[in-house]
């Protein structure tokens, strides 16, 4: 039974992986194709190339990030932990997809992991430990944090770059902002792979862990070139409904503006990943480093209406995944 469980978390992980890129491949290179610095094809290519390279980037770190977030119960409960945690995650993530939301897929799957455990604590089985003490660093102080830091970030760093562009034709300023994009993008791809690449490895070193197949601090070789092969696929099966509402329905900023915002996102994705070791979400990073470089061209260029709803979804997003968490947690419980 734990040998069919183990198989059955590495499957939901690399589903887990493929919906992380489909859905977030959108998100990276949103404003490269909304400012005509890349095609859709091009641009699809590039976010899935530099995704795998954070992903197999992101190898070291997951180490980390599974020995601080989680401590697992061995055997089937831990298995069963990270199974339901998995599949409420992903369904979650497919709803937002199809209503057109940027979504956190790490603020998904760790509320979901946390209302698992919540679960599992209220019929007598073994939690997850260390919940309590790492919660509040490594998730929910990043979560509220970082979207300030982007959106200040992206409405402070267009004074610089427009002060540089001063003596410089506008055309020209469109031109090569355009061009410097397709770099941008690239940054944010690798980036997300970063960050994301480490999540799905780590939950996958939890599940051998607790399957008492590998070691927590001995990461397989296989290991990081799974993650980040299903998050290419998905990256290069992209979705293009969360790219729609970014790159049109959010705001609509001149190639400049874009330039500083994927940058900014960019930035605060290498800092939180490799400086910091903290999850970021890639999503909340880059929409509010959008949101910030279009307020700096005009407050009323962003739509309120489509900015509240998403406020929205990532408000609902733990809150949903915690008590689907519980749920699958509760139905899968004759396995433990």
């Amino acid at each position: 039974m734990i040998t069919v469980l183990l198989m059955a978390v590495i499957v939901t992980a690399a589903i887990f992986a493929f919906l992380n890129g489909f859905r977030d491949a959108s998100t990276a290179v949103a404003l490269s194709v909304r400012n005509r610095a890349l095609t859709p094809s091009i641009a699809i290519i590039l976010a899935g190339v530099f995704n795998c390279l954070g992903a197999l980037a992101s190898a070291v770190l997951a180490a980390t990030f599974a020995d601080k977030l989680f401590t697992m119960p061995p055997g089937r409960n831990g298995l069963v932990l990270l199974l339901a945690g998995l599949i409420a995650a992903s369904l979650w993530g497919i709803y937002l997809w199809w209503r057109g939301f940027p979504s956190s897929s790490t603020h998904a799957l760790i509320s979901a992991l946390v209302g698992a455990s919540m679960g599992s604590a209220a019929i007598g089985h073994p939690p997850l430990d260390g919940i309590n003490t790492t919660l509040l660093t490594l998730v929910l102080l990043p979560m509220l944090v970082s979207p300030i830091v982007a959106f200040v970030l992206g409405f402070v760093a267009v004074y610089p770059t427009s002060w540089m562009a001063r003596y410089t034709a506008p055309s020209q300023v469109n031109r090569r902002t355009r061009q410097l994009q397709a770099v941008a993008g690239a940054a944010v791809a690798f980036g997300h792979g970063l960050q994301d690449g480490q999540r799905t490895t780590a939950v996958v070193l939890l599940a051998l862990v607790a399957a008492g197949a590998s070691g927590a601090d001995s990461i397989p070789v296989w290991l990081p070139i799974f993650t980040a092969g299903m998050l290419t696929v998905g990256t290069l099966f992209g979705g293009w409904r969360i790219s729609y509402t970014l790159g049109h329905r959010l705001v609509r900023l001149d190639p400049m503006r874009g330039f500083v915002a994927q940058i900014v996102a960019a930035g605060l994705l290498f800092v939180g990943a490799i400086g910091l070791h903290m999850p970021l979400s890639t999503t909340h990073t880059v929409t509010a480093a959008i949101v910030g470089a279009g307020a700096n061209q005009r407050f009323t260029a962003t739509n309120g209406r489509i900015l509240a709803r998403i406020a929205v979804a990532w408000i609902a997003t733990p809150l949903a995944c915690v008590l689907l968490g519980a749920v699958f947690f509760l139905a899968l419980s004759p396995l433990t």
